[in-house]
């Protein structure tokens, strides 16, 4: 059961890994010891699954984000299978979603520019039979972002 202080460095941490464990435990008011004993612990609870470094899109280069929603006329275990491997090594797909409603599956797609985007598509659609694919590009970002909120951790 996690109670308030782990929650904090929970959020602390999603938000800077890198922050060093005197000053979590200085903002949790633990002894630096007891903290990172507290860290271990949630890692081992896999709480925290890894710690990675949060690059910027426009000095990496793919500044531009595309939004492909997709219909399949597919939907058994085998076909969604297949989708995923299709997927899993084009690395402009950042994330994919299957999902309620009209259409399928969103994927989120980082790009170079918008005409890269047919690169991307043209991929995807020689390794796997989807029935429609619209895609709509991001004009600004409102919101972004991996932190979590920590109130519902058990």
């Amino acid at each position: 059961m996690l109670d308030q202080r782990d929650r904090k460095i929970l959020d602390l941490l999603q938000r800077n890994a890198g922050m060093p464990v005197a000053e979590v435990a200085e903002q949790v008011a633990l002894s630096p010891s007891a903290c990172s004993r507290r860290i271990q612990r949630l890692e081992e609870a896999a709480y925290i699954r890894g710690r990675i470094a949060v690059l910027d899109r426009e000095r990496i280069g793919v500044p531009t984000t595309v939004f492909a929603l997709i219909k399949t006329a597919h939907h058994s275990d085998d076909w969604i299978e297949t989708f995923r491997k299709s997927i899993s090594d084009i690395g402009e797909i950042v994330e994919a979603h299957r999902l309620t409603g009209s259409y399928d599956y969103i994927l989120k797609v980082v790009l170079p520019r918008v005409e890269h985007y047919d690169v991307v598509y043209r991929r995807l659609v020689k390794r796997i039979e989807l029935f429609d694919v619209s895609a709509f590009i991001s004009m600004e970002v409102l919101k972004s972002g991996e932190a979590l909120p920590v109130d519902y951790a058990r």
